[in-house]
């Protein structure tokens, strides 16, 4: 059963990372004002774009067609030549057989033709296309003579759909990048707390977080620095209570030991009392290893192979127990290797106390050791597993709570309850996972998962 997993990969950090949800939001926002602000002004300018067109039309055919009617018959060419020069219109006169196509397809288009047609005679005609030449084509007549005027499109023309598409995706871009600017603004104070909190998780003394900016930003950095220097006053007290309580109580049972030692006992009292301070001075060694800090800054590179073969070489000379050792070679951690060599040790007397074989009086024991993954994602995986009896599956929650000791096969009261604590709380120290289940065949096996160097 796993029991703590830190190296587990949360891939939905992109959707619940609060820089993204700020972002996501002010996109939304920006689009769903712009797209708005776009249907706003199609619907304000439709009418007074309708009417500056058909009021230029109406001017460009009325004046043209007052221009040709009384000009001299001998200066109409030349008239004409100066509409198209200057003004870029061009007159045509209207055959039975123009190949004529429908108006420009567009909103304006309908109430365009329904003001002009008003002006100039329900029988204009407009037109896209005239004999394969592109324009905007209004008829009119002069007497009984019809002819065509062709205005240049883009003087008539107000914005294409392409031409707001690509407004519309300038905005949208700029807008976003505005939004990712200001996400990153609200949440950098943020980001950097939680970078101080991970720090300091992680056994590590962050830097002071800068105690400016927005009130509420402000309170809250300074209460976290106030509290990292309280919790590092109090492990600094913490530490010299230790030593205080390591002297006085191990004084007077160092001064029982030698009194025993002179007294007139029988050999049967003698080792009673031997073994109970024995295991008094062992309690008070469980308690000093369970409070003792790990410092992160005095983590070096440690070769767990090395440690594990010469801790299994040391395990071996106890007459009750036997190793048996599978160790890859050249596994290599950061950590403190006296905390790693104390754990493996409780592993150790933790399984001899508690997982001999059923049916003898031998504890055997398997140390594995093994490097996974590549790059980045290496990892050494340090197994401890005995042959005894195993925890009942629903105890095993249990087996890493201080002061826990579970039934008689695995709780006899030499111990203060805190052999696995003791690993779980170091390891925890080390980013490290530990994971605890049953052995197949019987057992309890530990292993631990730590991150390669």
């Amino acid at each position: 059963m796993k029991l703590k997993f830190p190296f587990a990969f949360r891939i939905a950090s992109l959707k619940s990372g609060l820089f993204w949800r700020t972002f996501f939001l002010l996109g939304a926002l920006t689009t769903t004002s712009m797209t708005a602000w776009v249907g706003m002004i199609s619907v304000v300018q439709h009418e007074p774009q309708v009417q500056q067109i058909s009021s230029q039309v109406i001017s460009v055919v009325t004046i043209t067609h007052a221009a040709l009617t009384h000009s001299a018959p001998e200066l109409r060419r030349e008239l004409l030549f100066d509409l198209v020069s200057n003004e870029g219109i061009r007159v045509f006169t209207l055959e039975d057989d123009d190949k004529v196509d429908p108006p420009p397809d567009n909103a304006l288009m309908p109430d365009i033709q329904k003001l002009v047609k008003a002006k100039l005679g329900e029988d204009t005609r407009f037109s896209a296309r005239v004999n394969g030449v592109a324009g905007f084509w209004v008829s009119f007549k002069i007497d009984d003579d019809a002819y065509w005027l062709m205005l240049e499109r883009e003087r008539i023309r107000g914005l294409t759909g392409i031409q707001w598409l690509g407004w519309a995706s300038v905005v949208s871009v700029v807008s976003l990048l505005g939004a990712a600017f200001i996400s990153s603004l609200i949440n950098l104070p943020l980001r950097r707390l939680t970078q101080a909190t991970r720090a300091f998780a992680q056994g590590k003394r962050p830097d002071p977080l800068p105690e400016k900016g927005p009130m509420e930003i402000m309170v809250a950095n300074r209460s976290f620095n106030q509290m990292v220097d309280q919790l590092q006053q109090v492990e600094s007290d913490r530490a010299v209570i230790l030593a205080g309580i390591s002297h006085d109580l191990r004084t007077p049972l160092a001064r029982m030991q030698l009194e025993v030692e002179m007294a007139n006992l029988s050999n049967e009292a003698r080792e009673g009392i031997q073994s109970d301070i024995a295991q008094m001075d062992d309690i008070i060694g469980q308690f000093l290893d369970y409070a003792k800090p790990t410092e992160v800054s005095s983590f070096i590179n440690v070769d767990v192979s090395e440690l594990l073969v010469d801790t299994a070489h040391e395990a071996e000379r106890l007459p009750d127990v036997r190793i048996h050792t599978d160790i890859a070679p050249n596994a290599h951690v950061m950590g403190n290797a006296t905390d790693i060599k104390r754990v493996i040790n409780n592993l150790i007397e933790n399984a001899r106390r508690y997982g001999k074989t059923p049916g003898g009086e031998l504890t055997e024991i398997d140390i594995k050791c093994s490097v996974k993954g590549m790059h980045t994602s290496r990892r050494v995986l340090i197994e401890v597993q005995d042959h005894g009896s195993g925890v009942p599956p629903e105890q095993i929650e249990q087996l890493l709570k201080p002061f826990t000791r579970l039934d008689t096969a695995r709780g006899q009261a030499n111990g203060a309850g805190l052999g696995l604590a003791i690993v779980d709380r170091v390891m925890q120290r080390h980013g490290a996972e530990l994971q605890v289940r049953n052995r197949e065949g019987g057992g309890l096996q530990i292993q631990i998962v730590m991150k390669a160097a």
